[in-house]
């Protein structure tokens, strides 16, 4: 309901007048208001009774009871407002005062409150709430010490006027000290009072723990709680996902399911982050399967969050299908959409969404820019992302972040022009981090720029000789070059400083079952299968025309020697194994940590052209969907 539009049938009847004004108003509101009004609602609710001669002192507590169900957040209310009706009501109730508390933003109910003329438990059940609300949307205000200081002194406060004890009053100090991290504190509280807990006390406990990334310690709680909720399993589940966890976090959203309990909203949008992380699509299918049966609505949260898992396990298909058919999308939805189809390659398919998406009147965000110019860079398009670049700044007043700068220098050292980009580097307006001139180096290393690349790669393993990748790029820049003494004093570097190669893995899903490999892997239960099928894979290919390349191989020994080394990297046996375990005609889909190197890349198209197999593998940074000896990078990655 807007200004100027009719009110509800039950308002325009003529009003049945009591002796009691507060109930003509509470009746009246009844008919007027929805179940979470806007503000604009409960105004033009207050015209009517003002009209109708309702608008009384005993009358407007009705009107302050309604402001805590606004769909605006508190911050969004004008103060001025509620403390108005509270104070022309001249009531002195209890009741009036906590709705006053309810309703009042940081700092003002601290301000209100020994100046107000009732107070009872659930007085200190909102104080507690306004702050912890206040630490947990501003953990780094300035005022987020004092703030935690304001609390301790209620608990005080509450301990003394003997409120302590009240159930609802513990819950609100549980739920504070877990927001401020104070572990120590949160648990003392929780055990003071065994007999004196519901679920929302175990509830909040474990959100504390999980806050404070002692996930292990939530699970001890979450598997002694008495009775669990839906909100107990989902806390315990983004636990798992907050400390990287995402098979555990799959695990425990499965045993819920199991165990017959109905997931909540949360639940479901961590357990797709979750299957999204891993890039596993039947985990994530699964999840989908139990929205489907639960009869979840599609909220646009739960649309995006869909949308994501299904890009990340390599399926823009059915992406694609879930953003079409929601009823409502927001920019979150659009985003996901946009860096989905970026990811698998498709960057015409992404600047077209990208237009569409501006001519539906929505307004890019930071991230749209980063889809956009990402999937400018995986397809080449070079002056359009050159031009995007510009307008985020002209025209939407964005300034460039260090996800534009690299989907930028990468777009730019893809298509040769690393000069260029490192122009752009050095003339950024932001210190660059590192991971930028690590894109400058891969671009040595691709466009055959030894002198840049040896220059660029010996300041980087200055600037951060932790890092692997960057001794590794420089290493094949030097054996491209064949300066072997050189690769040995790199890789002799590496080992002094206690620095090592990322090993290499590959995961592949089959009949629910993750199975992992790792280069020459000999540990899975199918080993000799697995072997057998590669070298019969190996003698057809060969059959064929195909010719190892070994240059990626960074050691001066012989090409015998370096065949073999390729022959047995992870991807290789996934592949071997997908063609034992999943059936013809549906594709072999595999999760590298690392970049696939250009010879097992052009191994697995070879593979998917002589056996007519589909090979999908989402490596470090990008989806390759091979079929009939074509991959959907085409080759430019």
């Amino acid at each position: 309901m807007q200004f100027g539009t009719p009110l509800p049938p039950a308002a325009r009847r003529a009003p049945t007048f009591h002796a009691d004004p507060a109930a003509d108003a509470r009746q009246l509101l009844g008919a007027l208001l929805p179940p979470r009004p806007a503000l604009y609602h409960v105004l033009q609710a207050h015209a009517r009774l003002a009209v109708l001669g309702l608008a009384t002192a005993r009358a407007l507590p009705q009107l302050l009871a309604a402001l805590p169900r606004l769909t605006l957040a508190a911050a969004d209310v004008s103060h001025s407002y509620p403390l108005l009706l509270f104070r022309c009501s001249n009531c002195t109730s209890a009741f009036a005062s906590n709705h006053l508390l309810r309703v009042l933003p940081h700092p003002l109910p601290l301000r209100l409150f020994p100046r107000l003329p009732r107070r009872n438990p659930h007085s200190f059940t909102f104080l507690l709430a306004s702050l912890s609300n206040h630490l947990d949307t501003e953990p780094a205000a300035a005022g987020s010490i004092a703030s935690r200081f304001m609390g301790t002194h209620v608990h005080a406060l509450a301990v003394k006027a003997g409120a302590a004890g009240d159930l609802y009053v513990r819950n609100a100090q549980i739920h504070f000290y877990g927001v401020c991290g104070d572990v120590a504190a949160m648990r003392k509280v929780f055990d003071e009072l065994p007999i004196v807990r519901d679920v929302v006390t175990w509830n909040a406990v474990l959100a504390g723990y999980v806050r404070a990334g002692m996930v292990g310690v939530a699970r001890e709680v979450f598997d002694g709680m008495p009775v669990r909720d839906e909100v107990s399993w989902s806390t315990v589940i983004g636990g798992y996902v907050k400390e990287g966890e995402p098979e555990v976090a799959l695990g425990v959203f499965k045993n819920m399911v199991a165990q017959g309990v109905k997931a909540n909203e949360a639940a479901i949008v961590t357990a797709l982050s979750a299957a999204a992380q891993l890039g596993l699509l039947e985990q994530g299918k699964f999840v989908h399967e139990v929205v489907k049966r639960v009869g979840m609505t599609m909220s646009v949260n739960l649309g995006a969050a869909l949308i994501d898992m299904y890009s990340k396990c390599g399926s823009v298909a059915a992406a694609k299908e879930v953003f079409d058919a929601m009823p409502r999308r927001d920019v979150f939805a659009w985003n996901s959409m946009i860096c989905g189809l970026a990811t698998h390659g498709l960057g015409h398919d992404a600047v077209q969404l990208f237009e569409k998406f501006v001519s539906e009147g929505f307004c890019p965000t930071s991230i749209t820019f980063v889809g956009v110019l990402n999937a400018c860079s995986r397809t080449g398009l070079v002056d359009e992302g050159r031009r995007y670049f510009k307008l985020m700044a002209e025209k939407y007043d964005i300034e460039s972040e260090m996800e534009h700068y690299g989907c930028m220098v990468d777009l730019l050292s893809r298509a040769g022009l690393v000069q260029e980009a490192v122009e752009l580097i050095e003339g950024m307006r932001i210190p660059p981090d590192p991971v930028l001139w690590g894109t400058i180096l891969s671009a040595c290393k691709r466009h055959g720029l030894v002198d840049l690349g040896i220059t660029v790669g010996n300041k980087l393993i200055e600037l951060d000789p932790a890092h692997d990748g960057y001794y590794v790029l420089l290493a094949s820049i030097y054996a491209k070059a064949k300066k072997w003494d050189e690769v040995r004093k790199v890789r002799k570097l590496m080992s002094n400083r206690g620095t090592s190669k990322s090993a290499g893995w590959s995961l592949m899903e089959a009949h629910g079952i993750v199975h992992k490999f790792l280069v020459g892997d000999m540990n899975h239960k199918d080993s000799a299968r697995i072997y057998n099928m590669l070298c019969t894979i190996n003698r057809r290919l060969a059959e064929a025309g195909y010719v190892p390349d070994v240059s990626s191989v960074l050691h001066d020994i012989g090409d015998e020697e370096k065949v073999h080394a390729i022959k047995v990297h992870s991807e290789r046996l996934a592949i071997a194994y997908g063609f034992i375990v999943v059936e013809a005609g549906s594709p072999i889909r595999i999760v590298k940590n690392l970049s696939v190197c250009g010879d097992c890349h052009e191994f697995s198209k070879m593979v998917t052209k002589v056996f007519g197999r589909e090979i999908v593998v989402r490596d470090g940074s990008r989806f390759h969907h091979m079929k009939d000896g074509k991959c959907s990078c085409h080759d430019y990655w």
